[in-house]
């Protein structure tokens, strides 16, 4: 019986190594994140960050770039994965900086990613239904913020990959001579775009879900969404542009990771927990009005991290099972 005992117990102890080894299968392993500069993107990231420290790896401090940059940063080795890539809008920048041949699209953290022109509610229940209305120079002026004569456009920051769908559509559409397509800090000129629409002036914008505008400007209650004659984007692209029946110009999205081909491959953890990772858009652009609302420090940005991932601690400990099984 003594011997049967010792027996069990070693046996048990040798079976146990290996599992308790592999609670923490990327120790060791320094991952370099790359991420734009852009605080309502942080969320996400950061709960991947969480995710690969509890399963082991150390995170460096991530790399603040553009997302043209961004990709390029992965292609060519300076970073690790980029955490928020438009699977559609930002297929060029992954393309121009390698493609599969270095890099990897993993997962779909995200999905239901909108994005598109929209215009304040009276100017819509009008009659300025479509983008392409505003090759007329009469409903162009109406839209005028400036004075000149045209209307003006709150648009994309360039680098962000959004600028070349609009730029690409201002052209397409015949609306160079009526329409400005105005570029900066984005919080700076949706801040102004707000405050007319609050004032009551039409205005004229370009968004995306998810973010914390749609619901400062609720389409279907102080603005709405406006179709295009028809889908043309750049370089080529095709995707499906109709939501709810409406033409929106950009293609309906989902958020992936990017990772280079030889991290994923000698870091199987870290491959199936990008793999798996999901978090819905609705809680992104919650988190995205907190942040609004002046809960923008990163001591509150890990906050919303924590309380996220303890409200979903079920969903959350599973991808670490998932990361930790593929692991052996």
């Amino acid at each position: 019986m003594k011997h049967f005992t010792i027996s069990t117990a070693l046996a048990l102890a040798l079976t146990a190594s290996p599992l308790m080894a592999n609670e923490r299968p990327g120790e060791g392993v320094t991952v370099r994140p790359v991420v734009q500069s852009y605080i309502e993107e942080f969320f996400q990231a950061r709960v991947l960050y969480r995710a690969l420290e509890d399963l082991g790896y150390t995170v460096a401090e991530p790399q603040e770039v553009t997302a043209q940059t961004a990709h390029l940063a992965v292609g060519t080795g300076d970073a690790d994965f980029y955490p928020v890539h438009w699977n559609t809008l930002h297929d060029s920048f992954f393309q121009e900086a390698g493609g599969e041949a270095a890099m990897t699209k993993v997962g779909t953290m995200v999905e239901g990613a909108l994005q598109g022109y929209l215009v304040d509610k009276a100017s819509y229940d009008a009659g300025i239904t479509d983008l392409g209305m505003l090759k007329d120079p009469e409903i162009a002026a109406k839209f005028d913020a400036d004075g000149d004569g045209k209307a003006d456009l709150a648009g994309c920051v360039p680098g962000w990959g959004c600028e070349r769908v609009i730029e690409h559509q201002l052209t397409e559409f015949g609306l160079r001579d009526t329409v400005n397509h105005n570029q900066g800090e984005y919080n700076a000129i949706i801040a102004d775009t707000i405050a007319r629409q609050a004032n009551g002036e039409p205005v004229l914008y370009y968004t995306w879900t998810p973010y914390w505008v749609s619901g400062a400007l609720v389409p279907g209650q102080d603005v709405e969404w406006l179709s295009v004659p028809y889908t043309s984007l750049p370089d080529g692209a095709t995707g499906e542009t109709e939501f709810e029946g409406k033409n929106l110009g950009f293609a309906l999205d989902s958020l992936r990771i990017v990772a280079r081909n030889d991290f994923l491959e000698a870091n199987p953890a870290a491959a199936k927990l990008f793999e798996v990772a999901t978090i819905d858009i609705n809680d992104i652009s919650a988190q995205n009005k907190l942040i609004a609302d002046g809960e923008d420090s990163s001591d509150a940005i890990d906050g919303h991290v924590a309380a996220w991932i303890e409200s979903h601690q079920a969903e959350y400990d599973g991808w670490l099972e998932a990361a930790r099984a593929a692991a052996n």
